[in-house]
């Protein structure tokens, strides 16, 4: 994947994986999955999160790639999740000096989760890390989006939120990386299926997070997942917004379980019909998907 400067002094380091069918064995992944990661580059070099263990290496690839063999000072883990977090010790060896940044929670997760102690930095809500040249990094915390650790770094001078999983999508990354370099149409659907298997039961914890959001000039959404958000971030706070309210869209679900076709055939008859009921856009068309109740359960939108 070509390296890309996203902001002045800010590179996108992450990796696709077009080879995994299940994401966390659980949900398909039918045009795969990105796992991002960010440099941070002023006088002192900041990693934004980590990549999945097995992709370790591309990782280090666009690292050197991008800044060389100038060191990384810091480690930044916003989420603990093993996608994000298991080259952390793969990284510590590479970059002896590295000092991990992260929160209490995190901070005692590390330990646990990979034995490493020493040479860390614990920060709370509104704390900051200066790397020099312009680039502060402070840290929000939004517990429960979707484990208990998570936060999100902010770039004030780029006005760059690193946002971890929220705002994050499954599908790789096709031919670019920010959302004005990639087909975004692929996405949608996808957004809103990883926000259903991942994030679903926490909507209440995402509504005080876009609530903390909210208050940052945001320019750049740089999630853990999926493109870089920058002409379509109010799009994508809206569909975080109205998921996380359970509010839903106007439409037809035809769930279904056939033995011998017969149920199947009766599906297929009630989808066709088209109610002549406006949609609050004023369309008269209605999507309306048809699950066999087989398929259905192996994407069921409650984790």
């Amino acid at each position: 994947m070509a390296i890309t400067e996203i902001r002045p002094g800010i590179h996108y380091v992450g990796v696709n994986d077009r080879t995994t069918t299940r994401f966390e064995a659980l949900w398909s992944l039918p045009i795969g999955v990105s796992y991002n990661a960010y440099l941070v580059v002023g006088e002192k070099i900041a990693l934004i999160d980590t990549v999945e263990e097995a992709f370790g290496s591309r990782l280090e690839a666009n690292i050197r790639e991008t800044i060389g063999d100038r060191k990384i000072d810091y480690l930044v883990v916003n989420h603990m999740e093993p996608d994000h977090s298991s080259s952390i010790t793969a990284l510590r060896r590479l970059y002896p000096d590295l000092e991990i940044v992260g929160n209490a929670k995190t901070l005692q997760m590390i330990g646990g989760f990979y034995g490493i102690a020493g040479r860390t930095i614990e920060v709370k809500e509104g704390d900051t890390l200066d790397l020099g040249g312009g680039k502060v990094l402070s840290f929000h915390l939004i517990p429960m989006v979707h484990w208990p650790e998570t936060m999100v770094t902010w770039c004030a001078g780029e006005k760059t939120l690193f946002s971890g999983d929220a705002f994050g999508t499954f599908g790789a990354l096709d031919g670019g990386i920010t959302d004005s370099q990639v087909d975004t149409d692929r996405y949608w659907d996808e957004m809103r299926r990883y926000y259903a298997c991942i994030v679903g039961k926490y909507g209440g914890p995402v509504q005080k997070a876009l609530q903390k959001v909210r208050t940052l000039p945001v320019e750049t959404i740089c999630s853990t997942h999926g493109p870089v958000w920058q002409r379509e971030i109010p799009r994508v706070m809206d569909i975080y917004d109205r998921l996380s309210r359970y509010e839903g869209e106007p439409g037809v679900v035809v769930a279904y379980a056939s033995m011998y076709g017969n149920t199947e055939q009766m599906a297929e008859r009630i989808a066709s019909w088209r109610p002549k009921v406006s949609a609050p856009s004023g369309s008269t068309t209605f999507r309306t998907p048809i699950l066999r109740w087989s398929c259905a359960m192996s994407s069921v939108t409650t984790r």
